[in-house]
């Protein structure tokens, strides 16, 4: 995959409400900051949370860092976001065999393990924090960021 080609990220979990919001609040920072201009989104491959905001704990952690979760939304994945997203980064490998079932097997190349970006942990999946406390979320924002560091390294370089 050529990287310098991607114009669009989506970034998918189970529920979407902790990880891949998180993952879409800070990327988008990042990605601003280094003045790209990416289509930038998130979803889950269920659809329970539709329409909720992202969990209260991810936004306090997330915003305490100085990352924006407006206009972020839970969704789930559709059969269209295939087509639309140049890049699908899901947070664990269980997610990425939900993808595999929806996606069009011609597209399924686009989908990627977000961590695989990652330079500064062993880690290969986010942790879901959902049912953890605060320093769940802290760690999976910790993640996050280092992960997104490293895709933007690929993006730019």
């Amino acid at each position: 995959m050529n990287y310098k080609e991607i114009s669009s990220v989506l970034f998918v979990c189970m529920g979407n409400i902790c990880r891949s919001p998180s993952a879409e609040a800070v990327f988008r920072h990042k990605a601003h900051e280094q003045g790209l201009n990416l289509q930038i989104d998130s979803a889950g491959t269920i659809g329970s949370h539709a329409r909720e905001k992202p969990d209260h704990r991810a936004q306090k952690v997330g915003i305490s860092r100085g990352y924006s979760f407006d206009k972020i939304k839970a969704r789930k994945v559709t059969v269209e976001d295939f087509e639309k997203f140049d890049l699908i980064l899901a947070m664990d490998k269980q997610n990425i065999k939900e993808l595999h079932k929806v996606a069009p097997a011609h597209l399924t190349g686009k989908i990627k393990l977000f961590l695989d970006f990652s330079a500064n942990f062993e880690e290969n999946e986010v942790p879901d924090p959902y049912y953890g406390g605060a320093k769940g979320f802290q760690f999976v924002l910790d993640l996050v960021e280092d992960a997104s560091d490293g895709l933007i390294k690929e993006l730019t370089s």
